[in-house]
């Protein structure tokens, strides 16, 4: 008869003595692992931002989509002050995707989230996680996120349908689905999961910098690496480097670029453009797949050494 072992919880605070200066810490070192609970590719913008008088725990950025997430630590259970600050830090920064992490998720604040789900659109999102620390008899401890709030994306999609008709936004989800499933196969990104919109973004593992496939307007789709470090004068000035070595690094891509500085726009774009859309058939559509998942891989290989020695 199998011998089993006693599972039992460890007080987190035997683990991290302190919220802010260790619990915050560890878990900006292990966004990863966040991130898979939460479907996204997660990358640190800045520990304890400021919002006024405020301090945000951790400001990140979900790679995939391309937008902010706001996320408050709380050891112990939740409370109505965090709360708020929490809706203060989201405002102040205008982020898409709110998580609040505690020991305990409140049942009247788990409402919350759910209802906050529930009556705002499909381009924010709020999430619940509660944090615990295990153990088997003695047995070195192991963390857990258990996700116990989340956006209904079935329900957003379709009160939000309007401006897209849902059989278009679903040949996005499968078309990117299969982009990223071949693309963490080629240990290219740890994405898992296709969204219902014309792009999909990558992690470059340099911060401010992203890897892009998108269908652009005119019927093209487009490869890129996206320039963003949040200041206009650093985008501006890491391209102009980049352009500088522009006939080194086309020859070694084997095809031409295009360099779009955007001058009018914080950010700046390396791309390359082939014509296609989604309302193409399935074969055109696995082409097109083939086509983004070499030119990707080549950006990756072709531009990431020298950026980073720039850097």
């Amino acid at each position: 008869m199998t011998d089993f072992g006693i599972l039992k919880k460890v007080d987190i605070k035997e683990i991290w003595k302190n919220e802010t200066s260790e619990f915050t810490v560890w878990l900006c070192n292990n966004l990863a692992a966040l991130g898979n609970v939460l479907e996204m590719e997660l990358e640190l913008e800045k520990r304890e931002a400021d919002v006024g008088d405020f301090s945000l725990d951790i400001l990140a950025r979900d790679i995939g989509r391309n937008r902010l997430v706001v996320i408050e630590n709380q050891f112990g259970r939740t409370d109505h002050k965090h709360l708020g600050q929490l809706l203060t830090y989201a405002a102040g920064y205008d982020s898409s995707a709110v998580v609040w992490i505690a020991e305990k998720l409140r049942e009247e604040h788990r409402q919350t989230l759910d209802w906050l789900n529930q009556n705002t659109t499909e381009n924010i999102d709020f999430y619940g996680v509660v944090i615990e620390v295990i153990q088997i008899d003695n047995s070195r401890p192991a963390y857990n996120f258990k996700l116990v709030a989340f956006p209904n994306e079935w329900r957003k999609t379709n009160i939000t349908s309007a401006t897209q008709t849902s059989e278009k936004r679903e040949a996005y989800r499968t078309y990117f689905q299969s982009l990223i499933d071949a693309l963490r196969a080629k240990n290219f990104t740890n994405a898992q999961k296709g969204k219902p919109q014309n792009w999909y973004s990558f992690s470059s593992g340099i911060q401010g910098v992203i890897y892009s496939n998108s269908f652009a307007q005119g019927g093209r789709v487009r490869a890129e690496i996206y320039i963003d470090r949040g200041d206009s004068k650093l985008n501006k000035e890491l391209f102009d480097k980049l352009l500088e070595l522009k006939d080194e690094l086309e020859k070694e891509f084997g095809e031409p670029l295009e360099w779009e500085r955007l001058d009018s726009k914080r950010a700046s774009r390396i791309a390359i453009y082939r014509l296609g859309s989604i309302e193409e058939d399935e074969k055109a559509l696995e082409e097109i797949k083939d086509w983004s998942i070499e030119r990707l891989l080549k950006f990756k290989k072709v531009f990431a050494p020298k950026i980073k020695k720039y850097l």
